[in-house]
């Protein structure tokens, strides 16, 4: 075989979906069922999905099936497993709400299709400038293998009937728990939002945070880490049931901080304060708010994998999720409250009145009260972060 025509093989193996028109992907979408695995943990999400679902049957004749997920990780093993026993095609996961060391993982191990992002029509709307917050991924280049669908950013909670001033750093926050023992806690480690609350405080307190968007090595982990378990040492006691039980999640949080266990619960969307009291989880008095000198943030993603069944179906999913129409109804914190991943210059005047047009709350923050978004670290600091502290508290 003659080398031009091997490359070309091989190249149309690499990237099977160049040759196709975006008409012929969304012809063979139409009767698809995406098996959309997603976190299920915030029911503002399930929702969300839900009406994705039936305004993608009644525009496309295509569906989604959340596959509800307490750990992304259980998504990744399923493609893995398949992958082993040579299940190259059918995969029973179309596409994954994934970041971080899950992305990580799967681009690795070539488990992930594409790059598909610039294919979609929608993505006329981000920005996919060399890295622009669009392109990467806690630190790892995305590449076009996965594709943005929310904006998140951490955030706390208070109740402003119950707290005058709440503390605005992780400094702050210790002396506060000291003085108000029993009154903070955080979700555990090995959920989202207990790793994330971590790293919040590991970037405030580490010297030089230059060092967190470098892969951690066994050589400079202990000293780098050595303020944030100092800091975590002195806070543990003070916290609810004295640091020897947390709650599952951030939703169980919301719930000790409706209830009065707690006085400040914890969310990575600026939105949800002012959502949940929408929906009578939150008294009217709940307020989100960010740290001085900023807080984590990144964009959620979606990814298809290598093996999707219906993987045309997950395209034409991951575009409507770009549509300003789609992103503005996440955004109304009576529905979702969810930033938009757009980039505003490219939207049309209409499209940015729909956006100016939504409702607001005393409890949502404006963005510049959010301050700067802090880089998230290198994925691998979290995985052994969530290992340290499991040594450290739990063993």
């Amino acid at each position: 075989m003659r080398l031009p025509v091997l490359f070309a093989m091989l190249l149309a193996s690499a990237f099977p979906l160049r040759a196709e028109t975006w008409d012929e992907i969304v012809s063979a979408a139409r009767g698809q069922t995406v098996y959309w695995n997603a976190w299920g943990g915030d029911e503002r999400t399930n929702d969300f999905i839900r009406w994705a679902s039936e305004r993608l049957e009644a525009d496309y004749g295509v569906t989604i099936q959340q596959v509800k997920l307490t750990d992304t990780a259980e998504a990744v093993t399923r493609v893995i497993a398949e992958k082993a026993a040579g299940q190259d095609e059918g995969g029973s996961v179309d596409m994954i709400w994934i970041n971080g060391a899950n992305f990580l993982s799967m681009k690795e191990q070539g488990l992930l299709h594409g790059p598909f992002v610039e294919i979609l029509p929608n993505a006329k709307y981000l920005d996919l400038s060399p890295g622009s917050v669009a392109t990467v991924d806690f630190t790892v280049p995305v590449e076009g293998y996965e594709s943005p669908w929310r904006l998140a950013k951490y955030v706390l909670i208070y109740d402003n009937a119950r707290v005058d001033q709440p503390p605005m750093s992780m400094a702050e926050l210790l002396e506060w728990s000291k003085a108000n023992p029993g009154r903070f806690t955080h979700p555990v480690v090995d959920n989202f939002m207990g790793s994330t609350f971590l790293k919040q405080a590991l970037i405030e307190l580490v010297p030089d945070r230059d060092v967190l968007q470098m892969p951690a090595s066994e050589a400079d982990f202990d000293a780098v880490t050595a303020p944030l378990w100092s800091w975590y040492d002195e806070l543990r006691p003070t916290l609810w049931r004295d640091g020897e039980t947390f709650p599952e999640n951030a939703s169980v949080q919301e719930q000790m901080l409706n209830d009065g266990v707690v006085d400040i619960s914890m969310a990575f969307d600026p939105a949800s304060a002012a959502a949940a009291i929408e929906k009578g989880l939150l008294p009217e008095t709940a307020r989100a708010y960010a740290l001085d000198g900023g807080t984590i943030g990144n964009i959620s993603f979606v990814a298809i994998p290598y093996n999707a069944a219906h993987r045309e179906g997950a395209m034409v999913v991951a575009n409507f999720l770009l549509d300003p129409a789609t992103q503005a109804h996440a955004q109304d914190i009576s529905v979702l409250g969810s930033f938009s991943v757009l980039d505003p210059t490219k939207l049309s005047g209409s499209e940015k009145e729909a956006f100016a047009a939504l409702p607001t709350s005393p409890a949502l923050p404006t963005l510049e009260e959010l301050g700067p978004t802090l880089i998230e670290p290198h994925p691998s600091w979290m995985t052994k972060i969530a290992e340290s502290w499991a040594k450290r508290y739990t063993q």
